[in-house]
């Protein structure tokens, strides 16, 4: 697949070669004062979306996988905070798990996660998501869409479900102390009634919460590894 770009600068031969996808070849082409890059992109490229209950180590995870990918790393939190917290201000609420700021802000904060990463897929690097993806675990075209998304840009999407047990997101939570947890951690007998703990309902690669990260990532490679590498 080609994508083809219009920059005004001079222009030049280089080929890129990236570690762990293989090679992704640029041709810049001189034409009087633009210069055209053509940039061929790689297919099969990991487009890999981290999810799990809260405090199931979805960001450790997804920084190591990444890390291990040489892929670029896209936290929806990271990303649309900034914003979230100005439409949370405008709400008049500094919950983050109020509905009227999830009903409010859910398409956006995924559109934005979802162009980032394809952005980066179109130029040749493999991706990693973090997200809760509530809609993509359990609605098989909402998946699909993604997926399909991710396709046109040369992805393959995986996902990966951290299994946690409440005993341990208990643990989790009590020792992280994060802000965000406060509210919950004040009737966590409360908080972790309400937290779906069920597997996918989509095709995805399940991993302990509990293991350590080096094994954690190991099952995510082999995973990805069964599957072939990027190719042109």
């Amino acid at each position: 697949m080609t994508v083809k770009m219009t920059k005004s600068f001079q222009g030049r031969f280089v080929t890129g070669s990236f570690p762990g996808t293989g090679r992704t070849t640029w041709r810049v082409t001189q034409q009087s004062r633009s210069v055209r890059t053509e940039v061929t992109n790689l297919v099969n490229l990991p487009a890999v979306l981290v999810t799990g209950p809260p405090a199931s180590g979805k960001t450790v995870l997804a920084r190591a996988v990444a890390r291990s990918l040489n892929a670029a790393l896209f936290d929806q939190d990271v990303l649309t905070r900034p914003l979230t917290a100005v439409v949370a201000g405008l709400l008049g609420t500094d919950d983050l798990d109020d509905p009227r700021l999830a009903l409010s802000t859910r398409a956006a904060r995924y559109e934005t996660l979802f162009d980032a990463a394809a952005d980066n897929l179109a130029i040749g690097n493999p991706v990693v998501l973090v997200a809760p993806f509530t809609a993509e675990r359990r609605d098989p075209l909402a998946l699909r869409r993604v997926a399909d998304r991710f396709a046109a840009f040369g992805g393959k999407t995986t996902l990966v479900w951290l299994r946690a047990t409440p005993d341990l997101l208990r643990e989790r939570m009590s020792g992280r102390s994060a802000a965000r947890d406060r509210a919950k951690l004040a009737d966590l007998a409360a908080f972790l009634d309400r937290v779906d703990l069920a597997p996918p309902t989509v095709p995805h690669l399940a991993v302990s919460a509990a293991a350590a990260p080096a094994d954690q990532v190991r099952l995510v490679r082999d995973h990805l590894d069964a599957a072939g590498p990027p190719r042109q």
